[in-house]
Formats: C-alpha cells, sequence, structure tokens
C-alpha cells in the first residue's frame, strides 16, 4: 500500500463523528449560527463517502424534544435507512442533559426530585433508541451536574443523586439485556462553574462506589483535560491501565481557554502524536470519535474539509508512530536509555547518590528526534 493510499481514511479505521460535530452551526455566546441546519441523513451520506466508520448522537440530534411517538418512528426509520444504505454504524449515544431551561441546576443530579426522575426517563429513552439503533456504547456526559455555588447542595449530596441514578440505569440497562456499557466523561467546567467528577481519576473513584462498577467506565476527551491544565495523554493512560476506556473523544485545545472542540492535531501536534501513539501501542479497538467542529470562519463545505482533515491528521501520526519504531537513531537512543536505567548500581552511599544525582538521562537528544520525526525531517 503506497503512504497516500495508508492515510485514506476506510471504515477499519474506525473514525466517528457526533450529528452535533459536523452538524455545528457555529453559533456562539456572541454569535448567531452561521450554517444552515444539516439533516441526518445528509451527514450519514458525507461521512460514509469521507471513510467514516460511524456516526453517534444525542437522543434529540435526531428525535425532538417533543416529538409524538409517530414523527420518532418515521425519524428513525429514515435514519435506519440512510444508515444502511451507506453502510454506516452507530456506536455510541448519548443523551443531551444539558439544552432545555429544565436542567438549569443540574439533571440527574438536580436538587428537584420530579426534574431528577424526568432525567432518568429521558436517558432510559435514549437508552432505548440506542439499542434499536445498535449502539454498544452509552456516553453519559453531566454538563450541567455542577454548581456555580455550594451554599444550597452539599457537594456530597449532588454525588448521592449521581450514584442513585447511576445505578438506576445500570440496572435498566441489564433488565432490557440491552448489550450496552455506560461511559462517563468528565470536564472540569462548562457551562456550569464547576462540573462534579471534572477528571478521569475523579471519574474512575466515583465508579468504584456503583453497585455494578464493570458496567461502568469512562469517555476521556482531549479538550476537557486541556482546560484543566491536564496532559490528556496521563488521563487516557490512567483510563487504559483501570480498563476502563470505553470511548474517547478526539479533538484539540488550547490550554486556559473555553471549550474550543478544535479539529485533531489542530493546536498541539506533539501532544497528538504522543496520544495516537498511546492508542496504537495499548491496541485500544474501540470507536475514534472526533467531537470536535469546523471554525465559525467556514461555509457548509469547509464542515467536510474539517472532517476529513481529523481523520487524515491521525492517520499520518499513525505513521509517524510507525515511523518511530523503524527510526534506527530513536531506536538506538531509546535502548541506551534502557541500558544506563537498568544497570545495577544501588545507592548504598553519599558517592552512589551523587553518581544518580549527575547521571544525564539524553532526554533533550530523544525529545530533539521526535520532534524532527513530526517535522517530517528524518
Amino acid at each position: 500500500m503506497s503512504m497516500e493510499a495508508a492515510r485514506k481514511p476506510q471504515p477499519s479505521d474506525r473514525f466517528t463523528f457526533g450529528l452535533w460535530t459536523v452538524g455545528n452551526r457555529g453559533r456562539d455566546p456572541f454569535g448567531d449560527a452561521v450554517r444552515p441546519p444539516l439533516a441526518s441523513t445528509t451527514v450519514v451520506e458525507r461521512l460514509s463517502e469521507l471513510g467514516a466508520y460511524g456516526v453517534s448522537l444525542h437522543d434529540n440530534d435526531l428525535v425532538p424534544i417533543d416529538a409524538t411517538a409517530g414523527e420518532r418512528d418515521r425519524i428513525v426509520r429514515e435514519f435506519q435507512k440512510a444508515l444502511q444504505d451507506w453502510n454506516l454504524r452507530v456506536p455510541m449515544v448519548t443523551v443531551n442533559l444539558f439544552y432545555d431551561p429544565v436542567f438549569k441546576d443540574g439533571a440527574l443530579t438536580s436538587s428537584v426530585r420530579s426534574v431528577r426522575q424526568y432525567a432518568v426517563e429521558k436517558t432510559k429513552r435514549a437508552m432505548d433508541l440506542g439499542a434499536e439503533l445498535g449502539a454498544e456504547i452509552f456516553v453519559l456526559w453531566g454538563g450541567r451536574e455542577g454548581s456555580e455555588m455550594d451554599g444550597a447542595r452539599d457537594a456530597r449530596q449532588g454525588l448521592a443523586y449521581y450514584r442513585e441514578s447511576l445505578n438506576t440505569l445500570c440496572e435498566y440497562v441489564k433488565t432490557q439485556r440491552y448489550a450496552m456499557r455506560i461511559a462517563l466523561e468528565p470536564k472540569p467546567n462548562e457551562p456550569r462553574s464547576d462540573i462534579y467528577l471534572p477528571s478521569v481519576g475523579s471519574m474512575l473513584a466515583f465508579i468504584q462506589t456503583l453497585d455494578d462498577p464493570e458496567m461502568v467506565g469512562v469517555n476521556p476527551e482531549v479538550a476537557h483535560a486541556k482546560m484543566a491544565g491536564l496532559n490528556p495523554v496521563h488521563e487516557v493512560a490512567q483510563a487504559l491501565d483501570a480498563g476502563k476506556l470505553f470511548h474517547i473523544d478526539l479533538n484539540d485545545q488550547r490550554i486556559g481557554r473555553f471549550d474550543q472542540d478544535l479539529r485533531f492535531g489542530s493546536d498541539d501536534l506533539k501532544g497528538a502524536f504522543y496520544l495516537v501513539k498511546l492508542l496504537e501501542d495499548s491496541h485500544y479497538l474501540g470507536p475514534l470519535h472526533f467531537d470536535a467542529h469546523a471554525y465559525r470562519t467556514e461555509d457548509a463545505e469547509g464542515v467536510w474539509d474539517f472532517a476529513a482533515g481529523c481523520m487524515r491528521t491521525y492517520l499520518i501520526l499513525k505513521d509517524k508512530v510507525r515511523q518511530f519504531y523503524e527510526d534506527t537513531e530513536i531506536q538506538s537512543a531509546l535502548a541506551e536509555w534502557r541500558a544506563w536505567c537498568e544497570q545495577e548500581r544501588p545507592i548504598h552511599s553519599r558517592e552512589d547518590r551523587e553518581f544518580w544525582g549527575q547521571a544525564g538521562y539524553r532526554y533533550e537528544r530523544l525529545d530533539q528526534l521526535i520532534n524532527e520525526l513530526i517535522l517530517g525531517v528524518r
């Protein structure tokens, strides 16, 4: 296979996009939409043409929140036909518990019991939709599960509400015999000032308090980790180490900014390289989901430039990972480093301590070699 052919996306690459990602109309808090809405069937067609594997969705990306049962069934039938016609899968479905004003103080953690009950029932219906579409992963992002002030609701109570809701939802999946696992998505802030369980580590600890922790994993997102000043590679590595990487959201982000959802690799190529290397080295076999959107400057056609760019960048970096292992100078530097680290010199004296304290690890040389690899001069 030629180099260029290897960079053409294929369904076997497992690339997926959300209806809300390519369907983003460029609206932001200071400006209205700049692109027309996209029909879900059009999204399916164009993603298939670009070589994607699947499409994901929130319940209300596909079915309006106030749709009648008849309207809902018609919309789903039309969507299923498009999926069949264009050979696209739905690996993941999620639920919108953040847009409607009823969720302004949380959904599964709302202080109002009626809101919590409504959120649980809405999530069950989203799970039904996911099962109908063949989804095996249900992502749960608690965008409104948090607070601006902690005087009214003790955060421990909020977590108790969250736990109760998740236990109910896990039981529902088992009762319905759905082949579905739940992935919790951490984010530190936005739209709430503070969102409960803001990192992979906090999610993993919380999962162990559930009635059935085996059913629940995590869905790390590059941008969310960087918003908190964390290293996305380390976040994903922790999820892999725990056996809990059920799904992943790939995008990019500048530290200290609002949630930008930039095209994958558009800001931090070295970080993207190390993330691709981690995923490939670990033999992660789940969907590679791009939770990002085109710049507000783009028209409708620019959306497909964005989608193609996400996939192409991943494949280019995947090829760079191959080159990393084939580059004799890089591998020689690594071999020298390993031999240096593994030498038997126990620390029994001041002289031994000083030896290791003054030792050079040659990270500068290795880092420069990797920079040159990524820059394409090796």
